[in-house]
């Protein structure tokens, strides 16, 4: 049997143009499914990985909808709590203008010391989670403290992504905190400029000199390439060229590539090179596209 990957984190509806025209001008729109973690889940399922994505939604059409669209992915959402006192999380992305948030009160910031108590983690052999989810309150702050202590406990592989979001965010406020949760995982991905910004560090060795005890460290590095540290050992593998339509999702392709193929077994050149090659594969798509970059030899359903 395939290594079962648990995702947990936020997904929110997202609502996009579909002719590319801003929020006021378009004629139609796009309603999609978008999160971190559900989508490291995904494109790890599109490798032959068995994956879960755990998290809250409202008991609403739009939880409806995020559900279905994750399930489609291949992923396992059997986990997912629905919660009818708190609606799901939206987000409009407007060409042009930016990205507007609408999650404050939504059934995902309403996660809680007793969800972690509860997940299911038994036959779980990595639970992946990112610091957004630390960004989004306080009660799910407690929930990833408890959820990390439990895997650890349990003998679980935690895989950590930084994911520092400049919205939910400052670096000052965040810096403490995802230095904190990054030391207590196993694996960890992180951008060079992303751990520049909030610990100073502005090469791959100085990340690594700030997380000596993480067994394993991914230091992405965007169109220059990734290195990962085990031990003592430095790879280095340069990223594929490729015309970059949209970044968005890119870093969370990479890490379903990675950890998909460290589930069956690969070097860890190979490993890095799976993660590149699920990155280039978002990086030409648009983010309102994201299953043509999942599954790029299928037709939308």
């Amino acid at each position: 049997m395939s290594p079962v990957l648990l995702a947990v984190g936020e997904t929110m509806a997202m609502l996009a143009p579909a002719d590319g025209a801003g929020v006021v001008e378009a004629t139609g729109f796009l309603v999609d499914a978008g999160g971190a973690e559900s989508n490291v889940a995904a494109h790890a399922a599109a490798l032959g990985m068995t994956a879960r994505w755990w998290s809250r939604l409202g008991v609403d059409a739009l939880g409806d909808r995020v559900l279905r669209q994750v399930a489609a992915r291949g992923v396992d959402v059997s986990l997912v709590e629905r919660d009818a006192a708190h609606p799901t999380g939206l987000y409009v992305k407007d060409p042009g203008r930016g990205v507007s948030y609408y999650r404050r009160g939504s059934a995902a910031s309403c996660f809680s010391r007793a969800d972690a108590e509860n997940l299911a983690l038994d036959d779980v052999d990595v639970l992946h989670v990112s610091g957004i989810t630390a960004a989004l309150s306080d009660t799910a702050r407690d929930f990833l403290d408890v959820a990390i202590g439990r895997a650890r406990d349990e003998g679980v592989t935690v895989s950590f992504d930084v994911n520092h979001r400049v919205a939910l965010w400052s670096a000052t406020e965040a810096a403490p905190v995802l230095r904190a949760l990054a030391a207590r995982a196993d694996l960890v991905f992180v951008g060079r400029d992303e751990a520049e910004v909030l610990w100073g560090t502005p090469t791959d060795a100085d990340v690594r000199a700030l997380f000596p005890g993480v067994a394993e460290l991914v230091v992405k590095d965007g169109d220059v390439g990734a290195t990962v540290f085990t031990g003592e050992e430095r790879v280095f593998i340069p990223s594929l060229p490729v015309e970059v339509l949209d970044a968005v999702g890119a870093g969370d392709a990479f890490a379903g590539g990675y950890l998909a193929a460290r589930a069956a077994g690969a070097t860890a050149s190979d490993r890095l090179r799976s993660g590149h090659e699920r990155a280039a594969l978002t990086l030409r798509t648009y983010g309102d596209s994201l299953h043509d970059a999942i599954h790029p030899d299928r037709t939308p359903t």
